[in-house]
Parts: structure tokens; C-alpha cells; sequence
């Protein structure tokens, strides 16, 4: 059934010439299933790992030398942005918890643009409630998913219409493709864990395939369409089951201030994208969707689906993703001075303690 509800969705999606209408399905199917039904289902934890990597690579084989020197030219006012965005955030995060039961730490990492993957995973380390991070994360991400598409389609109704990442070269052969996407993914998540890289599955087979495109390796072309539709659909499908109605239960009261926060958080962004265009060189497509608060899948895939230069916009959203997570850390503690210690556990210096603190967590008002 669930199949079938994300097939019929994305089928319409398309209809409505929506860019990465799989994606969307996939969301829609989710959300519906989860909260229609109390089903408590997931998508397997390989499943989503393996369609990670196969967008990683999609995005990989995008990438473009020329835009990557352009870009240096606009650094600048990349750089500020990515700033302004993470302030943005943490104002965000200081007002949502002022109106609600939220104590600082959660709001602020609830609010936090980009890697809502990475950023759940090392809330509860540094003092926050993971559970409640995770609703406003996806919460986030589901508004950018439902927004973006729309948004770029209303706005900039005069920009090019296009599907998915590209179909697969004619010229290249099922081998070819076979052998771009296990290179890039083997050695992108081996590395990717090597360094510890956030996000890996994703970044590390970006990162290879874009290397295997710059170098010009005979075997390096698009990702077939088909298997890019299947990768949308369960990054969809996995945001949308997150959405059950013990874990909107759960965020109570602060759900609906959270939402308002979001879409101000994204209008105060997209503000950011019209000043980069304004300031760089790129247009105000390119400087919407490389400012949108996370939602790397569906931002990229609505780049290419748009008309708009991918290669920029990634550069953009991938750099702001680092800015975002290596800032937690510090970002914590501030938090932590500011509330002065109550509530909120200790937290390791580095940001980067696996295990549960040795101090005891009194607990928060939900």
C-alpha cells in the first residue's frame, strides 16, 4: 500500500511539473501512511544509506571546474552568508525558546540549518533533547521540501523546467556506470569514515565522483534516471514516516511556534539569497536556492531540475553544512553559560564525547 500511495503521489507530483516530483511523493506517501495509519514503519537503515550514495554520486558527476573558479571570486559574500545564516539560526533558536517550554539548548539545535542528521545525532551530547531536536529538524525539512519546489516554480516561472539529475549518457555503458557508482561509493564512504566527514554518505561519493568528473575518467557520466527516482523516493519516504503521532505529541506545545520560526527562518534566508545574488555573480535562482535552510536533497535536485547552476549552489549548501556543525560544539557551550548550567548537562570540550555524561540531567519541561 505504501508503494503505491508514493508511486500515485509521485505520478502527480510530475503531473504538476513539480522538480524531484519522487522526492515529494515519497514525503507525501510517508506522512500520510504515518499519521493515517500509527504504522510504526522505517525504511531500512541501508536503504537510505545507499540512496545517500547514489544522490552523492548523481551530484558528483555534476560538478563543474568551471563554476568552482567562479566561485572564488564570490567567496566573500559566500562566507557572510553562511555567517548570517548560522546567526539567524541561533536568533531563531533564542526566540523559540523564550516562547515556549523549550530550554535554550534544544530550540537553538532544533533551528539549526543544515545536517539535521548530524546535528541529531550529537544533540543529546551537547545538552539537548535529541527527540525534540529531531521534530523541529525534520519539521524543517519537511517545510523546505514542501516550499522550495513550489517557490521556484511560482517565482521563477520563467527559469527552465527539467526532471531529475540527468539521464544516463547514451555513450555510456552499463559497465561504465557500474564501475562509476562502486568506485566513487566505495572509496567515498571509506574515506568519509576515515575522516569522520558529517554526512558521509552522502559527501564522501559527492566528493569522489566530482574528483573522477574534474579528472576527466573515461568511466565518469550521469547516474541512470531510474535509479535517481528510486534514491528520491526513499530520502522521501524516510522524512515523511518520521512524522507519527507519538513524536508530534511529544513537541506538544512548541510545535506550532517551531513551524512559525521555520518559515521566518526561511524567509529571513531567502533574503540572504537575494543579497549573494545582488553581491556576486549569480542569479537570484542560484542565490534562493544556495541560502535555503537545509534540505540538501531536495535544494540540489530542484537546482537541476530548475535550470539553476548546481555546481554553485552545492558549493554554497555544502559549505554552510560544515559552518553549521563545526559551530555546535561552541554554540553549546554559549547556550550553556547563558543558562548557567541548569538543565543543560556538561559537555565534552571538543564536542566530540560518544557517551552518555556522567551528570545527571534534570528533566525538562516539555
Amino acid at each position: 500500500m505504501l508503494v503505491a500511495l508514493v508511486a500515485l503521489a509521485s505520478a502527480a507530483c510530475g503531473a504538476a511539473r513539480l522538480p524531484s516530483p519522487e522526492l515529494f511523493g515519497g514525503l507525501i506517501g510517508g506522512v500520510a501512511v504515518a499519521l493515517g495509519t500509527g504504522w510504526c514503519l522505517v525504511v531500512p537503515r541501508a536503504a537510505v544509506s545507499g540512496a545517500q550514495g547514489v544522490i552523492g554520486v548523481a551530484i558528483g558527476a555534476y560538478v563543474q571546474a568551471s563554476t568552482i573558479r567562479a566561485l572564488g571570486h564570490d567567496l566573500l559574500p559566500v562566507l557572510g552568508v553562511c555567517v548570517a545564516t548560522l546567526l539567524l539560526t541561533v536568533a531563531a533558536g533564542l526566540v523559540l525558546a523564550r516562547v515556549t517550554d523549550l530550554d535554550r539548548a534544544t530550540a537553538a539545535f532544533g533551528m539549526i540549518a543544515g545536517g539535521a542528521s548530524g546535528i541529531i545525532a550529537v544533540a543529546d551530547d551537547l545538552g539537548a533533547d535529541n527527540r525534540l531536536v529531531a521534530v523541529l529538524q525534520y519539521l524543517r525539512v519537511l517545510a523546505i521540501i514542501l516550499l522550495a519546489p513550489l517557490v521556484t516554480r511560482l517565482v521563477f516561472a520563467g527559469a527552465r523546467a527539467g526532471g531529475s539529475f540527468g539521464a544516463a549518457d547514451a555513450a555510456s555503458s552499463a559497465r561504465d556506470v557500474a564501475l562509476f557508482l562502486a568506485l566513487s561509493l566505495a572509496v567515498g564512504v571509506l574515506a568519509a569514515r576515515a575522516v569522520r566527514l558529517p554526512a558521509g554518505w552522502l559527501l564522501g561519493p559527492m566528493l569522489v565522483a566530482a574528483g573522477l568528473a574534474l579528472a576527466g575518467a573515461p568511466f565518469a557520466g550521469a547516474v541512470p534516471a531510474w535509479l535517481q527516482r528510486l534514491a528520491f523516493a526513499a530520502i522521501g519516504l524516510q522524512v515523511g514516516l518520521r512524522f507519527t503521532t507519538e513524536s508530534l505529541r511529544a513537541a506538544g506545545r512548541a510545535l506550532f511556534p517551531g513551524l512559525a520560526m521555520i518559515l521566518a527562518l526561511m524567509a529571513g534566508c531567502a533574503l540572504l539569497g537575494v543579497a549573494l545574488a545582488g553581491a556576486g555573480h549569480v542569479s537570484e535562482l542560484d542565490g534562493y536556492l544556495a541560502t535555503t535552510p537545509g534540505g540538501l536533497y531536495v535544494v540540489l535536485a530542484t537546482a537541476v531540475g530548475s535550470g539553476a547552476d548546481t555546481t554553485f549552489v552545492l558549493a554554497v549548501q555544502v559549505l554552510r553544512l560544515f559552518v553549521m556543525l563545526l559551530a555546535a560544539p561552541l554554540l553549546a557551550r554559549w547556550l550553556i553559560g547563558r543558562a548557567g548550567g541548569g538543565g543543560v548537562r556538561a559537555v565534552d570540550p571538543a564536542g566530540l564525547d560518544p557517551g552518555p555524561s556522567s551528570t545527571t540531567t534534570p528533566a525538562r519541561p516539555r
